[in-house]
């Protein structure tokens, strides 16, 4: 004879998966994660958003002319795509936050205009609690940041273009 489900514990256990979704949903909006996945007691939900690299690139990009803290031009998605394929870019290795400088008030590692040479560190990304330097790939002088000091950055993100 098959066992007839107890509507009252299925009721309880959706409103529990409801609640823990939306949870889950608001750390994503906080922590601006596109994904995160949890499992508790043999249950597993991953609650992701999508999101197209335009929305994970800043509205501002820093120009060959200005310094970090310098106004910089509104980009377009198009723009945003020319980036990722320039060959001087440097993306992001991993999924974290990116830091200018080793330390708050400290001077950053980069600048527009900055001459840099393979394997000099140009940023460091924040993953896990531990500092990641990001070295440059290449040699050649920082024509462009494009991202802001603090901002979460994506797996594959273009940070820096270097020609």
């Amino acid at each position: 004879m098959a066992r007839q489900p107890d509507d009252t514990k299925d009721a309880k256990f959706k409103s529990d998966d409801s609640a823990l979704i939306r949870e889950l949903a608001l750390l994503l909006d906080e922590t601006s994660l596109t994904e995160i996945e949890i499992e508790r007691s043999g249950l597993r939900v991953r609650v992701a958003r999508n999101i197209s690299i335009a929305a994970s690139m800043p509205a501002n990009f820093h120009q060959m002319a200005s310094g970090p803290a310098a106004s910089a031009a509104s980009v377009t998605p198009a723009a945003i795509a020319d980036l990722a394929k320039h060959p001087g870019v440097v993306p992001s290795p991993m999924v974290g936050t990116a830091y200018w400088a080793s330390e708050p008030g400290a001077k950053p590692f980069i600048e527009v205009g900055t001459k840099v040479v393979v394997g000099q560190t140009l940023l460091i990304i924040e993953a896990m609690k531990t500092m990641n330097q990001i070295p440059s790939t290449r040699a050649g002088t920082v024509t462009q940041i494009l991202v802001e000091d603090g901002q979460p950055v994506e797996f594959g993100e273009p940070l820096v273009i270097i020609e």
